[in-house]
This record gives C-alpha cells, structure tokens and sequence, in this order.
C-alpha cells in the first residue's frame, strides 16, 4: 500500500502506477484528498491517493480478516469471562466487572527495594525481547511503520508505533486500532500474563483528553447524585473511562457494564462496594 501526492489525480495515479511496478488499470485505491487549486494561488492542495495492487490488495483484505476474525475470538474470551448477578435496571444487565476490562490499567503492589531492582531487570529483558518480536510481526504487514518502542512496567505493556502509515494502522472510527489491541493483549496476556498499553501516533492521548472532556459531567452527576454512569463506549473509550473514573471515585464502585444490545458503559454507584 502506498501513499501518494500529486497536482492532479491523474498523476497520483501515474506516480502510484511507477512506484507499485504496475498498470494503472491494475490499481486499487481511495481518495484521500481532491486537489484544489485555491485562491489567488493560496489554499492550494495537492492530490493525494492511497493505491495498491488489485493482486496486492487480495492479500490485505485477507489481513484485514483475520484482524477481524482475531477482535471476533477476543470478544468472545472477554464476553465469556462476565457473570450476570443481578439486574438493577430494566434496560441494563448488571454483571461481575469485566476481568479484562478492570484489569486493563491495574498496576502491582508495593515491591521491596530488591525485588524492585530485580523486577525491573527482567521487565526490560521481557520488553527488549516483545519489541523485537512486534517489529518482526510489522515488517510482514503492508503498513509503513519505523518506529516500534516497547516498555514493561507494573505487569503492563507500554507499546509506542510510529510511522508513515500510523493513521492507517489506526483505521476509520479505530476499528485497526481495537482489533490489534485485542490480538496484541491475547498474545502478552497469555504467553506473558501482561496487560498492554497501546500508542500509535498520539491516538491513545487524544482518546484520554476526548473521554476526560466527556465524563467531567458525569462526575458532577456522581458527586451530586452519588450514581451515575457513561453513555455506550466503544473499544478503548470504555477502558480509558473506567480508568479515569476510578482516579475520581476511589472509594465508589466503578465498573464495566453491559446492555442488552452488548453495547458497553460504566457505572458509579456503591452496589456492591467492597469498601463499604
């Protein structure tokens, strides 16, 4: 897959053509964006495609199948881990909190200072060897990516990708982004027993600022109220909500909750409060 600026789209698609080493009838693609000649020669842009092989692109809409079919199986791992208990509300299913979900940030207790030191050695072995392992795994793909950074700290994964094609990677609506949370968490969580924290590009700190402009009303519902919850959250949101919203009610109970339609949200309220 290949990225590519011109004046006009007829020389995109020639430019695409010379650099796929193939026809330009051959040619697969998406208009990113129109070119546009501007005002008085200001505001001008250039045109600009996203183009493969139509024989090339066979192979990525199989890669994107099995991204889909692996966020499928990890749906249905996480599903499976959930316990109805009790129903609060006619439109809710109140279950056990998510054990993937409440775990997802989750950091370890208090080490000693040696076992801190020793921790820390093995951390960095085991991150050394993810990131070689993750850069292998990206070099098969059809994805631009030249930076790949791993750090393991507190049993989690910090992972950073970076690159040309990080806005690809990370897909319409992030769905690219999910699907490979989910694979990249199936496969630490079980060879490793680590959870994971995805960056790509700036996309997971954009997605905190976003839910923490969101849920500031909602922590004034929950202060003024004493309950509360989110709207439906997709993918990352509800675990980056669950996150902050825990930070702000430390002493309430915050968690994972699913609807009858499976869409996901996050309730506050002192059901089931262990600190009760």
């Amino acid at each position: 897959m290949k990225k590519v600026e011109a004046p006009t789209l007829e020389e995109a698609y020639e430019k695409a053509a010379t650099q796929l080493a193939c026809s330009i009838t051959d040619l697969k693609y998406e208009i990113v964006q129109y070119p546009s000649q501007g005002i008085l020669g200001f505001l001008k842009k250039k045109a600009i495609i996203v183009a493969t092989c139509k024989s090339r692109a066979k192979d990525e809409e199989e890669l994107d199948s099995l991204i889909s079919e692996e966020e499928n199986i990890a749906s249905e791992i996480i599903s499976a881990l959930k316990d109805d208990v009790e129903i609060t509300k006619k439109e809710e299913i109140i279950s056990e909190p998510d054990a993937v979900l409440d775990s997802f940030f989750e950091t370890s207790s208090t080490k000693s200072e040696e076992e801190f030191v020793e921790e820390s050695i093995l951390y960095d072995e085991l991150a050394l060897m993810i990131e070689e392992q993750l850069k292998e795994l990206l070099s098969h793909s059809c994805f631009e990516i030249d930076v790949v950074e791993v750090d393991v700290r507190d049993n989690t994964a910090l992972i950073f990708i970076d690159g040309d094609d990080a806005a690809l990677l990370i897909g319409k609506e992030g769905y690219r982004y999910n699907a490979l949370s989910y694979m990249l968490f199936n496969w630490l969580h079980t060879k490793y027993e680590l959870f994971i924290k995805l960056e790509i590009a700036e996309f997971l700190t954009s997605q905190q600022e976003m839910i923490r402009n969101y849920i500031k009303p909602v922590i004034e519902n929950v202060k003024k109220h004493g309950r509360g919850k989110t709207r439906s959250l997709d993918g990352i949101l509800v675990q980056i909500a669950l996150e902050q919203l825990r930070e702000a009610f430390p002493d309430k109970y915050v968690a994972v909750k699913t609807g009858r339609e499976g869409n996901k949200f996050v309730v506050i309220n002192e059901f089931n409060n262990k600190n009760i």
